[in-house]
């Protein structure tokens, strides 16, 4: 438990006072007013011009209507809706943990433990990375942190995300995040008591470095075209209906031809006075493709600005390669993996270190925190390692055990844990034992091959000779001609027994590698 009377500094290296946690930034009464705030829906009868003016303020620190463009193309455009689901759903695929920091020593990873311990007490951790992820469209996502007092320890009690239209830049520094205050000229967000994640997409001010500016202008020219295809099926899918009334009509029958004009369009059914008619004229021909095409052109750039590729939203409308879809996937791994790597680096410095600091007397500054650490690696292809790893060690070269852990993505195993191996299936088990297994049964690294030679009972040496020299011991005691026999030698060597001397020798050129291993 943090000492009441120690100093806390914190993740900026400024004093913290810890009664400024009683409350969370929001409650008080000066910001209420943005809890009753809802949006302008700015992407109601958009056009160019004033796209051009959402972006221009939003530079000048009012982020509000940038803000909430974005929630709104995520609400009204399938696509985009899609493709930022993908992008944000991909980060909660990833195992995590947390590290000691490097050069840790055996404090740090007390405190590292400690850390693990506290850290498994906190609200969804899925739901916290998913509400960060909201920074890769509107540049960052601010979480706000109500802390509690638990067994001892401060710990967050609620973590919430608040939508991003609450917050302002000052106009004097671009890259500083604000409350929007009643002032104009925002507050400052207090340390411990934000997540404050700030997604770089593009370089630049926090302003302009999320996707919303980028996908405002395919938002708005699919919407044209949608539009527009709209007018064209209903001008040109339907029949043209007109109408004819005699001359003289007043009116009163004018009207009611025009209602029945109407309404046959929708109903199939209608009356008119006697003498008028109504007649059903085939519209001019007209094509849907170009609208089409430019809804397809505007998705594909949609899917190449979220995720760096088209292949796997299919947003072409086409079936892609399975090669080509390959690579294109690796290239939205490329994007993930940076998207996770800057999401931990915020974790741990609005999350950890707090949580540290708060809880750990004399922590100091960053370099005492643990690391969060997202696990990308992907594990290699297990059979072509297999069959590489050992020829590679036969010609004599050194290759690390953590690094064939790490590329299989096999964790070492802990002090004491069962491990598998391998169960011999030649007689003895001796001759497809590898040289570390061989060289553990040996009594020291430096046995001698006399000695290892002694471990293979000579009893056992002449026994096998003997199997193998049977057949033609045999013809030699029923006294025949030895001349005969030597003339027949080629014609008897298939009759004789080999398998227990291969074994042998084996056994015995094996030993002699290994021995020579050792002593190398």
């Amino acid at each position: 438990m943090q000492k009441r009377n120690s100093t806390i500094v914190d993740q900026y290296g400024n004093p913290f006072k810890v009664k400024d946690l009683a409350e969370p930034q929001t409650e008080r009464s000066a910001l209420g007013f943005l809890n009753n705030t809802f949006s302008g829906h700015p992407s109601r009868g958009l056009t160019p011009a004033k796209i051009g003016r959402i972006l221009q303020e939003a530079e000048q620190g009012n982020l509000l209507q940038q803000c909430e463009l974005m929630e709104d193309m995520e609400e009204k455009d399938g696509h985009i809706y899609a493709e930022m689901g993908k992008r944000r759903g991909a980060l909660l695929t990833v195992p995590w943990n947390i590290e000691p920091p490097r050069g840790a020593d055996a404090r740090a990873i007390k405190h590292t433990e400690l850390i693990n311990d506290l850290f498994a007490t906190l609200p969804d951790i899925d739901s916290i990375i998913l509400d960060m992820a909201d920074a890769v469209g509107q540049g960052f996502s601010n979480l706000e942190i109500e802390w509690q007092l638990a067994d001892g320890y401060q710990v967050p009690a609620h973590i919430t995300h608040r939508p991003a239209s609450w917050f302002m830049t000052p106009v004097d520094n671009r890259n500083q995040l604000r409350l929007r205050n009643e002032t104009g000229l925002g507050e400052e967000l207090r340390p411990f008591g934000w997540i404050a994640h700030r997604h770089k997409a593009k370089p630049g001010y926090i302003t302009r470095a999320g996707l919303v500016r980028v996908l405002a202008w395919p938002y708005l020219f699919k919407n044209y075209s949608v539009r527009d295809l709209a007018e064209f099926l209903e001008i040109y899918g339907l029949p043209l209906r007109l109408g004819k009334y005699p001359s003289g009509a007043g009116d009163k029958e004018k009207f009611a031809l025009m209602q029945a004009v109407v309404g046959i369009g929708h109903s199939a059914a209608g009356i008119i006075p006697e003498g008028m008619s109504i007649d059903f004229v085939e519209a001019a021909k007209g094509a849907s493709d170009p609208f089409e095409a430019m809804m397809t052109f505007c998705e594909r750039t949609v899917s190449k600005t979220i995720l760096g590729q088209t292949l796997s939203s299919q947003a072409d409308g086409k079936s892609s390669t399975n090669a080509l879809g390959k690579v294109h996937e690796e290239v939205r791994m490329d994007i993930r993996d940076s998207d996770l790597k800057q999401v931990a680096n915020t974790l741990r410095r609005d999350l950890l270190y707090p949580l540290l600091a708060l809880n750990v007397p004399g922590i100091t500054g960053m370099a005492d925190c643990p690391v969060f650490k997202f696990d990308t690696r992907e594990p290699e292809d297990m059979k072509a390692y297999s069959e590489a790893l050992p020829e590679l060690v036969d010609i004599g070269m050194e290759i690390p055990v953590d690094y064939a852990h790490e590329k299989l993505g096999i964790p070492k195993p802990e002090k004491g844990q069962a491990v598998l191996r391998r169960v011999s299936s030649a007689p003895g088990g001796a001759a497809a034992l590898s040289t570390a297994a061989l060289a553990s049964r040996l009594p020291t690294a430096q046995q001698t091959l006399d000695d290892a030679l002694t471990a293979i009972s000579p009893t056992l040496q002449q026994g096998q000779m003997e199997a193998m020299l049977a057949p033609l011991i045999q013809r030699i005691n029923a006294g025949d001609n030895l001349e005969q026999i030597q003339d027949e030698l080629s014609d008897l060597y298939p009759a004789l027994d080999v398998a227990d001397i291969e074994e042998l020798l084996t056994r015995l050129f094996f030993v002699a590698e290994t021995w020579g291993r050792l002593n190398a």
